[in-house]
C-alpha cells in the first residue's frame, strides 16, 4: 500500500510539477516581485488541492447517488406492463371506471351549507355539490359526525347523495 494521497492522480502530479517549473516556486502568474501571498506557489497549490479534493468528493457522491438510483429502479415495475393501452383495452378500462369518486364532505365557509366533493373519473375536475336539502332528513348529531369525523351516513341518505351527484354530472356534461 502506498502513502500516495487519494487526490494525487498522475495528471494532477504532472500539473503540479509543470506549475512548479514554470513558476520556479515563486509567483505562479509570472510576476517578478509579487507581494500577493495567494499567487505564491505553496499557498496557491493548497487552494488547488482543496479544489481537487472537493471535486473528487462531489464525483464520488454523484457516482453513489447514480448507483443507488440504479439499484432502486431495478425492482420497480412500469405500468402498464405491456406498454400503452391499445384501443380495445382503453375502452374496457373506461367502461369499468366509475363515473365519479366522492372525495369528501364539508361545510362551505361562504354559505355555511354542507356539500360533497365529487371528482370526475379520468379527469382533474372536481364538482362541489350542495347536499343541505338531503341532510335535513338526518339528525343533527349524525350530520355533525358525518361532516366532522367522516362517519358513514345511513344507506338511504348515501343513495340520495349519489343520485344528486349523478344529476350534477349530467348537468355538467350537458353544458
Amino acid at each position: 500500500m502506498s502513502n500516495k494521497p487519494l487526490w494525487l492522480s498522475p495528471e494532477r502530479k504532472e500539473a503540479l510539477i509543470r506549475l512548479f517549473t514554470s513558476s520556479r516556486g515563486f509567483c505562479v502568474y509570472g510576476h517578478k516581485e509579487c507581494l500577493i501571498p495567494e499567487h505564491h506557489y505553496p499557498v496557491y497549490i493548497e487552494y488547488l488541492i482543496d479544489d481537487w479534493k472537493a471535486l473528487d468528493r462531489d464525483l464520488r457522491t454523484a457516482e453513489l447517488e447514480a448507483e443507488l438510483r440504479a439499484l432502486h429502479q431495478v425492482t420497480q415495475r412500469k405500468y402498464p406492463l405491456e406498454g400503452r393501452f391499445n384501443a380495445l383495452s382503453r375502452d374496457i378500462y373506461a367502461e369499468n371506471q366509475p363515473l365519479f369518486f366522492l372525495r369528501g364532505q364539508a361545510v362551505s365557509g361562504v354559505t355555511l351549507k354542507p356539500f360533497v366533493i365529487a371528482r370526475i373519473s379520468s379527469s382533474y375536475i372536481r364538482l362541489h355539490i350542495d347536499i343541505s336539502g338531503i341532510l335535513k332528513q338526518v339528525s343533527k348529531s349524525k350530520r355533525r359526525k358525518a361532516l366532522r369525523y367522516g362517519k358513514p351516513l345511513p344507506h338511504e341518505i348515501t343513495t340520495e347523495i349519489t343520485r344528486e351527484v349523478l344529476y350534477a354530472l349530467r348537468d355538467y356534461y350537458s353544458h
